[in-house]
């Protein structure tokens, strides 16, 4: 999506109630610039999602507006409130899940929510009350006075984000929900996330790279790169602002230099990108008219195709489209995660 069709498009959101408002938002570290005068805002409701690769600045986008680490310029509105001057304000509206898991191994799973409970001041009848709800929410009542650390992955993941709501937040930040999760794990996350969305009207903005996440997950997605937004919009809409309706991958068995100017040749073709593994990914308006012309000019050359295949346009081809190169899951660093200050605790 271009500049302007994303101004657009962000437009005709900003007439729903807004949840988040990110203007012109810079963050330095010395002379590194980290994030680059990013503008978007959420509405209330919304599953937002902030697509990248590691040291894109998303997490750092995250931090900005959970009052974590200082705006160095421009500014977030979130819930209506300026994270520079309210901060306290922000922290009593909103949950965070760190990409670290960091609740305490030691404790039961009760213990972890209800101390987290208290650093919100939240007062014992309803402390009570909000732990049975959240512990319902994601499945885990069953363990609620098992030691935190006799729980799989998957369950401490559902664990930071039960801890995440026990105090009612307005809007959720999850920075990478489901990194170093297996498969299996990965889409229960998902569907909890869902779940929680339509049940308790939760505002969601999390970061991710992965790509099925954000396209099963979000309403809507920007795409960060470099510290700068690319691209803003639906999965849909991003996927329909790329040239080409379909995807062909195809391996020869032979590698010949002239094989990326046939391609590029054939009829409804696009773009045409060479893959790391060898072989090609085709980009096409016409993905079975490409395919048969493929097949017929491999045929008369006597070449042999080891491998084909036809998909429609994916997240990962807007990623190209947009940043010239693929995002490839990569191994997570360890992150050292501040817990968000309680309100009333200075910045």
């Amino acid at each position: 999506m271009s500049e302007a069709g994303s101004d657009i498009h962000e437009a005709a959101h900003t007439a729903a109630p807004v949840a988040i408002a990110v203007e012109g938002i810079v963050k330095r570290y010395g002379d590194f610039e980290a994030v680059k005068g990013v503008n978007f805002s959420v509405t209330e409701g919304e599953i937002f999602g902030l697509l990248g690769p590691n040291g894109a600045g998303k997490s750092t986008l995250i931090r900005m507006m959970t009052t974590l680490i200082p705006v160095t310029a421009g500014r977030a509105i979130v819930a209506g409130h300026d994270v520079a001057k309210e901060p306290d304000a922000v922290r009593r509206l909103i949950g965070v899940i760190p990409q670290a898991l960091t609740s305490d191994q030691d404790l039961t799973v009760e213990e972890n929510l209800s101390i987290y409970a208290k650093l919100y001041n939240v007062p014992r009848v309803q402390r009570e009350k909000n732990i049975a709800e959240v512990l319902e929410a994601v499945d885990l009542t069953k363990w609620r006075r098992a030691q935190t650390k006799t729980l799989s992955g998957g369950m401490r993941r559902r664990l930071e984000i039960a801890r995440g709501l026990v105090h009612d937040p307005r809007i959720f930040f999850l920075d990478e929900p489901t990194t170093g999760l297996d498969p299996v794990s990965r889409i229960a996350v998902w569907e909890m996330l869902n779940n929680l969305k339509s049940t308790r009207n939760l505002t969601m903005l999390l970061t991710t790279h992965y790509m099925e996440e954000a396209d099963r997950l979000c309403d809507r997605i920007a795409i960060v790169d470099h510290g700068t937004l690319v691209a803003l919009g639906t999965p849909a809409e991003l996927k329909q602002g790329v040239p080409g309706a379909n995807v062909v991958e195809v391996q020869f068995d032979r590698e010949d230099s002239e094989w990326l100017a046939r391609l590029e040749g054939l009829t409804g073709v696009t773009s045409v990108q060479s893959l790391s593994g060898g072989g090609y990914r085709v980009l096409t308006a016409n993905g079975s008219k490409t395919t048969m012309q493929l097949v017929e000019m491999v045929a008369e050359r006597g070449e042999t195709l080891t491998s084909l295949s036809v998909q429609n346009t994916t997240l990962d081809d807007v990623f190209v489209h947009y940043t010239g190169r693929q995002l490839r899951d990569e191994q997570i660093k360890p992150v050292n995660f501040v817990m968000p200050p309680r309100p009333g605790a200075q910045p």
